[in-house]
């Protein structure tokens, strides 16, 4: 941090001056080609849109580094930040997202930082978010000379890095963690029974509720907020205390089993005490008849299992992506004496904490460690 104060000092005491985006880049726009779903022909080059790598496609439109930023779907942080994404080598870009390469003067990591910092909030205007390319090529960039930018994104490269390091080793245990679910699960010799025969089963909500949405009531799990063995809520929606009532049969209870039904079908989490009555929509909860005899954690667990999840393809008969209740009471789960279900149990929860916990394990660290790097380039990147 000296060494960069001293530059800030040597070479722009008073103040940076601040460029128009387009004046810091080369914008490629005009050269984005979308093609459909439909159309595309699979392959290795990334096919990217508003928020990342979309599919592969057999053929590429770009060949180089290049800075995406959301145009138009997903284009804003709830920070009210851009999304941005780096990308280099050989890739094609639809029209969903602006693509920049580097011009003389201005580094494109440097740009890259900065305008995950810019608030985008009152440029985003329509039903469908949307960044145009005039607010996007009007974007003031602060440009300090160029050896402030290196310092800078020497500073913040570290941390990217490290980031990048335990997010790689985390993908790793997640693999290895995968590998030895699958593994118990496939070498269990113990007799099968239906869920209906070990468990009382019913269907969420499943109609629109915004009306009944208020600031603070009974929490609505979404199927989007449910992942392997966690809940992690993407935003804070409660229902208001008669609609709850009125459907108080579909009230969760502690240990409840709450399985995705339409979107990332079989994709299940358990109830804690936290989210004791809570409602959940486009989900199937299981309740476990005799906790004594079946454990909710590990018919969790087999729940995410890929033995489970290629069960539940076998079911699936729509192109909806859409798991009901009839069909998911077919599925059947080997039970073996409690004594090995807690044996598993307590194995894949070590594993679930490395690989899951935001309180503990890798996220944590991952989270630490994001938060440390957005301080320090918020910190760097304010100018005069």
């Amino acid at each position: 941090m000296s060494r960069l104060d001293e530059l800030i000092a040597e070479l722009f005491p008073d103040g940076v001056e601040f460029k128009p985006l387009e004046q810091c880049c080369t914008i490629l726009d005009n050269r984005r080609k979308p093609v459909t779903k439909a159309s595309r022909q699979a392959g290795e080059y990334p096919y990217y849109g508003a928020n990342g790598v979309q599919d592969y496609v057999s053929d590429y439109i770009f060949d180089g580094t290049f800075i995406l930023v959301g145009e138009d779907g997903s284009v804003i942080t709830p920070n009210g930040n851009p999304v941005v994404n780096w990308a280099e080598g050989k890739i094609w870009v639809n029209n969903h997202a602006h693509i920049a390469e580097e011009k003389d003067g201005v580094l494109l990591r440097y740009l890259f930082h900065y305008l995950q910092t810019v608030n985008v909030s009152p440029l985003i205007h329509g039903n469908i978010p949307k960044l145009t390319g005039g607010d996007f090529r009007a974007l003031q960039i602060p440009v300090p000379p160029l050896p402030v930018q290196r310092e800078i994104v020497k500073i913040l490269d570290n941390f990217t890095e490290l980031t990048a390091e335990l997010t790689a080793e985390l993908t790793a245990r997640q693999r290895q963690y995968n590998y030895y679910r699958n593994k118990m699960f496939f070498q269990i010799e113990a007799p099968t029974k239906t869920i209906p025969e070990i468990a009382y089963t019913y269907i969420g909500l499943v109609t629109t509720m915004t009306k009944h949405y208020v600031s603070r009531g009974i929490r609505l799990i979404h199927n989007s907020d449910i992942k392997q063995n966690r809940i992690d809520f993407k935003e804070d929606i409660y229902l208001d205390e008669p609609f709850a009532e009125a459907n108080a049969t579909r009230r969760h209870q502690k240990d409840d089993i709450i399985t995705v039904h339409t979107g990332d079908v079989g994709t299940s989490a358990i109830i804690d005490k936290e989210l004791e009555g809570s409602l959940g929509f486009a989900t199937i909860v299981t309740r476990i008849i005799d906790k004594n005899k079946v454990l909710p954690q590990y018919v969790c667990h087999f729940l995410n299992s890929q033995i489970n999840k290629h069960n539940i393809v076998k079911l699936i008969k729509s192109d909806r992506n859409n798991l009901n209740l009839k069909d998911f009471n077919k599925l059947t789960i080997p039970i073996p004496p409690i004594e090995e279900q807690k044996r598993i149990v307590s194995i894949l929860d070590h594993f679930n904490i490395i690989c899951n916990d935001i309180n503990n394990g890798l996220p944590a660290e991952i989270a630490a460690r994001q938060k440390q790097y957005e301080y320090y380039r918020d910190k760097l990147l304010s100018f005069k």
